[in-house]
């Protein structure tokens, strides 16, 4: 039988009622850190609009990984208790829950896009100090006096407490339920910055040679394998090509060499997507499923399984994807924001069951 968007998925143990993701979307909305009644509702929307697999935003694994002060964090026992009542509520609704470990690292200490989305500089109350793989900052991101914020390069044993934090992190999501664990190499974050040869100058075992460059994402994912349960998928999101043609810089092959490397540090599938670690990137037109070729290549170069995201909107196109065996998930994000209850709106159109919520079945379609 051909697949299609409402065949559950199944990874290692953990089966999706469809193949529709919630994509991770920064809420900026917490309160340092901690999960509040806005993610309570954003997430469990979509978790009773029938999504399959329910994923936070970038949650930083620590305090210094936050993209704004408002971003959310489970670097603490305390995050995690927060943001438990929502795991439950989630699951509560047939849709799984999955939390998306990030450090912003150079992209950090920046305001929210609604306050301008400037840089803080370490020395203010809200900001704090970023690290990368280098001490080269984030291009554009000046101060008030003009300069650039500062930005640290990782040494041994930041690096090794960068891992750890991942680890952390991973565990005390397991601890509250979630059943996926993405780890966040995208759109210009640390671990993004560690594989780019646009960030990574370095010349130690972390940079310089492609086995190099990966080595920190790869030592990341097998370390959340560790403590993740064997029985439940981890993802990896990564940025397929930095759309930067002109310069020495991460690409399309590169990611399919890199996706079955991950797979062999525990990765059950490659979430991808694109672009973000440098302001100059060319992105090409960004029509339906313009980002879907990316997620194609990864999957036909390397039989790893993959999301696809980028402008899928139509049921009929997220539904194609996975029956022309393109993508095994598809990730919706703008979309999902628009018309939260999508997935139940798109298992009517194309003729597919769908389970509503019993409060909501006065307004099933006939």
């Amino acid at each position: 039988m051909t697949d299609t968007l409402f065949t559950p998925l199944t990874l290692r143990d953990t089966e999706f009622r469809n193949r529709v993701m919630l994509s991770p979307m920064c809420q900026y909305s917490a309160d340092e850190g901690l999960a509040n009644d806005w993610h309570r509702v954003h997430l469990g929307a979509r978790a009773a609009g029938g999504a399959g697999v329910v994923m936070t935003e970038a949650t930083a694994v620590e305090a210094r990984g936050r993209i704004t002060p408002n971003c959310l964090g489970i670097w603490s026992d305390e995050h995690a208790e927060a943001i438990e009542p929502i795991v439950e509520f989630v699951r509560s609704q047939g849709a799984t829950p999955g939390i998306q470990l990030a450090h912003a690292g150079r992209k950090a200490s920046h305001s929210p896009p609604a306050e301008g989305g400037g840089p803080i500089p370490a020395d203010e109350p809200a900001g704090w100090e970023t690290v990368s793989a280098s001490d080269k900052p984030y291009p554009h991101s000046e101060v008030d006096d003009g300069d650039l914020a500062d930005t640290r390069r990782l040494d041994g044993d930041g690096i090794d407490a960068v891992i750890d934090s991942f680890a952390a992190a991973a565990e005390r999501a397991r601890d509250v339920g979630f059943e996926v664990a993405e780890v966040h190499a995208a759109h210009g974050y640390l671990l993004h910055q560690f594989l780019s040869p646009v960030t990574n100058d370095r010349d130690d075992e972390y940079g310089g040679s492609f086995e190099d460059r990966t080595r920190l994402l790869r030592e990341v994912v097998a370390a959340v394998r560790e403590v993740w349960p064997d029985g439940k998928p981890i993802f990896v999101r990564i940025s397929a090509t930095d759309w930067l043609p002109d310069r020495d810089s991460w690409d399309v092959d590169d990611s399919v060499r890199l996706a079955p490397l991950l797979a062999e540090a525990g990765a059950d599938l490659i979430d991808v997507s694109g672009g973000g670690i440098h302001p100059d990137q060319e992105i090409p037109s960004a029509g339906p499923g313009y980002q879907v070729p990316y997620a194609e290549a990864v999957r036909e170069g390397t039989d790893v399984p993959v999301a696809a995201v980028g402008g899928i909107t139509e049921p009929t196109h997220a539904d194609a994807l996975v029956r022309n065996g393109r993508a095994d998930l598809v990730a919706l994000g703008r979309e999902m924001l628009r018309h939260p209850y999508w997935p139940l709106e798109a298992a009517h159109e194309l003729g597919e069951e769908a389970e509503w919520p019993v409060q909501y079945r006065r307004g099933q379609f006939d």
